[in-house]
């Protein structure tokens, strides 16, 4: 057996696009960033950036539409997914350089933040939409209770 999950906590790039299949199955695309800094060897800040393509279904994906928007920050959980060979989606831009895209399916959207996030967000504050029997809630957890790697 073998399993895998992936946590990401970032910001929409822009708003949530929702369609649907010709089954009339709801999906919903989110761009999340997510910001590394760091200082190199030479004293000199370096941030990077790291986007995920993030897409949502069913129930969930039409609550995610109608809730977020460009800024929000947000929790997914789910699994990522890659081309035939296991690796990230490469693609070659309009201007012909080329670019990777790092693709999940996601499982849990926990909406982070206060209400001053957005126009419009759901009674809770943290409200989680979730199409997963498992449910992890992070908000209970103290410092102690995480393992340094």
């Amino acid at each position: 057996m073998s399993y895998h999950t992936i946590i990401i906590v970032g910001r929409l790039g822009r708003d949530p696009e929702l369609r649907y299949t010709s089954t009339g199955q709801a999906v919903c695309t989110l761009n999340i960033a997510t910001d590394n800094s760091f200082t190199n060897r030479d004293g000199t800040r370096v941030d990077r950036t790291v986007w995920f393509r993030v897409t949502v279904w069913g129930k969930q994906a039409e609550t995610v539409n109608q809730y977020l928007q460009k800024g929000r920050q947000v929790l997914v959980e789910g699994r990522m997914n890659g081309d035939e060979s296991g690796n990230p989606r490469v693609w070659s831009r309009q201007d012909g350089t080329p670019a990777a895209s790092f693709e999940v399916t996601a499982s849990v959207v926990r909406f982070l933040g206060g209400r001053g996030d957005t126009a419009s967000t759901p009674s809770d504050d943290n409200a989680a939409v979730t199409t997963s029997s498992t449910d992890f809630d992070f908000g209970d957890l103290s410092d102690d209770d995480f393992l340094d790697f």
